[in-house]
């Protein structure tokens, strides 16, 4: 088990490996891009590649012999215990549009459980991260989820109101649209972090990647929230995932295992 002081220094480390990282993809930020498709039909830059080189090399300076897993470089695998996970570039979508609701995501691994996450957004100034029993925080200050307690009041976020359909979430997404009191789709990681920071009730993919989740886990839980897949496990390889502010997660689990 690491020791409080121990998982400090993980954290303030990857606080800074985050930001540096968030530099890096700012210097593409509402440029002239020239997007790919990768083959699922998502898009990838320059940005987020450079972003995942700078995260590797600085990761591999200060832990040698740790683990890394991107999701641009794949695996390098470790007898440590210890993995850092990366998503270099979360909602390209939105950078490749000019629009600023992406960020770097970075989560620490140890011997199967996820005990720090970062989320840095540079586009807008916000850097929310958290490790297990220290906290989360947000630009410096405790970030707390919102006291909501009836999904009737609730914002409800989701990134691709189409995005549901081809996995057979499309009743649920519905149900849920029909059982809350407002939903946009500020979505993506941003969308799990307006949750953690207290500026929506609930957040759904209908399908995420462990480096999609790696960060989100902890920020969720340290905030008072909960991150789970659509089973209600708090897991990081679910292979989709549902965050809420804690008050709702039954009320939520109600109407997903009734959508089901």
């Amino acid at each position: 088990m690491l020791g409080q002081e121990e998982l400090q220094k993980f954290l303030d480390f990857a606080i800074e490996a985050a930001r540096q990282a968030g530099e890096m993809t700012m210097e593409y930020f509402q440029t002239a891009l020239s997007p790919e498709r990768k083959p699922d039909r998502t898009f990838v830059t320059a940005a987020d590649r450079k972003s995942e080189e700078r995260l590797r090399a600085l990761i591999r300076h200060a832990y040698p012999d740790h683990g890394i897993l991107g999701e641009e470089y794949g695996e390098q695998q470790s007898d440590s215990g210890r993995t850092w996970i990366i998503d270099p570039l979360d909602g390209t979508a939105s950078f490749v549009h000019g629009v600023p609701l992406f960020g770097v995501l970075l989560g620490l691994e140890v011997d199967g459980e996820v005990v720090l996450g970062v989320a840095n957004f540079p586009a807008l100034g916000e850097m929310v991260c958290a490790a297990r029993g220290i906290g989360c925080f947000w630009n410096g200050r405790r970030a707390v989820v919102s006291g909501v307690e009836d999904l009737k009041e609730a914002l409800l976020l989701y990134t691709d109101g189409a995005g549901f359909e081809p996995y057979g979430r499309e009743p649920v997404f519905r149900h849920l649209i029909a059982a809350t009191r407002m939903h946009r789709s500020w979505g993506d990681c941003y969308g799990h972090i307006l949750v953690a920071t207290g500026r929506a009730e609930a957040m759904l993919d209908p399908v995420m990647s462990i480096w999609d989740c790696a960060a989100l886990l902890p920020i969720l839980l340290e905030a008072g929230g909960t991150f789970t897949d659509w089973q209600g496990r708090p897991t990081i390889r679910g292979g989709d995932a549902i965050s809420t502010n804690g008050r709702l997660f039954d009320q939520v689990m109600q109407v997903v295992k009734k959508g089901n």
